[in-house]
């Protein structure tokens, strides 16, 4: 069964962002200021350069420092993607690549 995570976690955070993805499979940011959702396909967080999906197949979340803003994600990593509104924006997103 998926685990689904609808409530945000925020968190402090460095003013600095960056994205380590090693082999597809581990993927290590910093500058996350929270994140919005989870489960096993997608995560929706805000970075301190804006919202970012991840979607990928098994991801998990692997280390979460809050105080820091850095987080690891653990699964096969197959998109990311930044978005300008997080409540339309990672949903339509999908939808609108599909029937372009």
């Amino acid at each position: 069964m998926e685990e689904i995570n609808n409530s945000p976690i925020r968190f402090e955070t460095n003013p600095y962002h960056n994205i380590v993805l090693k082999d597809r499979k581990i993927l290590e940011i910093t500058g996350v200021k929270q994140i919005d959702s989870f489960d096993s396909n997608e995560f929706l967080m805000e970075t301190a350069q804006g919202w970012l999906v991840v979607e990928g197949k098994e991801l998990t979340l692997g280390k979460l420092d809050t105080e820091r803003g850095d987080v690891s994600i653990r699964g096969l990593v197959e998109n990311m993607s930044y978005i300008s509104n997080k409540k339309s924006g990672a949903r339509e997103s999908v939808f609108s690549k599909l029937f372009k």
